[in-house]
């Protein structure tokens, strides 16, 4: 679990003034930002540390005392995990990976989908946890992640304990998207906005875990430096690059046999990239600037010259709707042949019509 347990660089002034301040006695914390930022390795660098028998000068972790070498181990009494079960079932997940955003390295891995929510069951285990004496009646932990993937009853769940919270207990829910949890959940967390760090200092990351170029894949991940370095490894970049191969041919496009092709691929992760490249396609033909893809500038600047703003404008309207379909499709292949015409509608108008 040492990985994640790491405090990257951006997170050291965050790290001294949580740990130094009055907001460590709350009873629930809510880490909150965008994923790929290491919310979920600062949290796990956060329960290590209150749990630690002899925390060091910066107040991390010695990680040699016996409770650092049990929380090494996922077997600390004092620490309890809640998250999908698609993010901890496979046996070689014994701890959740240091890069926070687990689907899309789930999709990496073309693994058929487990289950995603967080379950009520799930929350009701905490009770013999929570209600207990822990060991040598220290803190207890529990880390819950990504909060958001609570469904509607483990959120009402959690919130009844949030509202009478245990003793020496400290709640720890990290969220991607946090305003998809409950109001009520959020008002009872101490809110922490985790820090998203400036370009130099993702890039020197980066080059220092052997990115290369670091420019070009932190701006295809969004400015999310673990993204960007899981980008940068496996087959990730190679099913991307066909994809905007793809993308970036439309006339030639062939929506039959390439939706067959992708349906092996995570579809919520079809549609990111979908909606990626379609950014920089508005963007570019509105300001004149491209976001994501800066290899593939030359070959955006004369796509986006061809398209017509408001039908793309609709189209991009379009795909947030398919985002959300994307969980529950009733056939993948069908899906990923709509969504395909419907760009070749919008970048080739006369090949294709409804």
């Amino acid at each position: 679990m040492e990985e994640l347990e790491e405090l990257y660089p951006w997170q050291n002034t965050l790290w001294q003034q949580l740990r130094r301040a009055e907001e460590m006695r709350a009873h629930a914390l809510l880490l909150k930002g965008r994923k790929g930022i290491g919310k979920l390795s600062f949290a796990y660098a956060l329960a290590k540390s209150l749990l630690c028998e002899r925390v060091t000068a910066r107040l991390t972790a010695c990680g040699q005392c016996a409770s650092c070498r049990w929380f090494t181990q996922g077997t600390h009494p004092n620490f309890y995990l809640i998250a999908p079960e698609a993010f901890t079932s496979a046996p070689s997940d014994a701890a959740l990976e240091s890069d926070e955003d687990r689907r899309e390295n789930d999709t990496v891995k073309s693994r058929k989908k487990a289950g995603q929510q967080i379950t009520i069951d799930q929350v009701r285990s905490l009770d013999h946890f929570v209600y207990f004496s822990g060991h040598q009646a220290g803190y207890k932990v529990i880390l819950i992640h990504p909060a958001e993937a609570m469904n509607a009853a483990a959120a009402n769940a959690l919130l009844k304990k949030l509202e009478e919270p245990p003793a020496h207990a400290l709640f720890l829910l990290i969220a991607h998207q946090w305003q998809d949890l409950l109001p009520t959940i959020r008002s009872r967390c101490q809110q922490i906005t985790m820090p998203v760090p400036d370009t130099v200092t993702a890039c020197d990351w980066l080059i220092q875990q052997g990115v290369d170029p670091p420019e070009t894949y932190l701006a295809l991940a969004g400015a999310s430096p673990l993204q960007a370095k899981m980008f940068s490894q496996g087959d990730y970049l190679v099913q991307h690059a066909e994809f905007i191969r793809q993308m970036s041919l439309p006339e030639r496009l062939d929506p039959i046999p390439l939706s067959s092709a992708l349906s092996k691929l995570d579809l919520s992760m079809l549609v990111n990239w979908l909606q990626k490249w379609c950014y920089d396609l508005m963007s570019c033909r509105v300001t004149g600037k491209v976001r994501y893809h800066l290899q593939h500038e030359t070959t955006i600047r004369k796509l986006a010259a061809t398209i017509n703003p408001l039908q793309f404008a609709q189209f991009w309207r379009d795909l947030i709707k398919t985002q959300r379909l994307s969980q529950h499709p009733l056939n993948t292949k069908l899906f990923i042949e709509e969504m395909l015409l419907s760009y070749m509608s919008v970048m080739v108008p006369g090949r294709y019509r409804e």
